[in-house]
């Protein structure tokens, strides 16, 4: 089988090598247009407990990521309970999307999961 090769691309063609100040406030203003968007598309429950943490959105080498840090071990209890429903409505922005999720201080570790880790649920909140 013969391989056939690509000239290369020239400079022009090519990504940038360095990230301008207008790319980091385009990337900041789609992580704001995206947390405004997320929390429109949740429940009342969902945003209720969304409400009682901090969270943002994160664009880390083209995957959307959702931290999410809790205060203290209940709401941290009660937003891991509600990981699956947020899964389904972060799909929606993207399918290869993580959630990062930060327990209270001294409480436990961070850990990460991707949406495609999680099977579908129907959202009830």
């Amino acid at each position: 089988m013969s391989r056939r090769f690509l000239p290369p691309l020239s400079p022009d063609d090519l990504p940038p090598t360095r990230v301008t100040q207008l790319d980091e406030l385009l990337l900041r203003q789609l992580e704001e247009a995206t947390c405004k968007r997320f929390f429109k598309v949740c429940g009342p429950i969902t945003r209720a407990l969304l409400s009682s943490c901090h969270w943002y959105f994160q664009m880390n080498a083209g995957t959307l990521i959702l931290v999410i840090i809790s205060y203290d071990v209940e709401s941290y209890w009660h937003m891991a309970n509600a990981i699956p429903q947020m899964v389904d409505k972060l799909k929606l922005f993207s399918n290869t999307a993580k959630i990062r999720f930060y327990p209270p201080s001294k409480e436990g570790i961070p850990w990460e999961i991707g949406v495609d880790e999680i099977s579908d649920e129907k959202d009830v909140s």
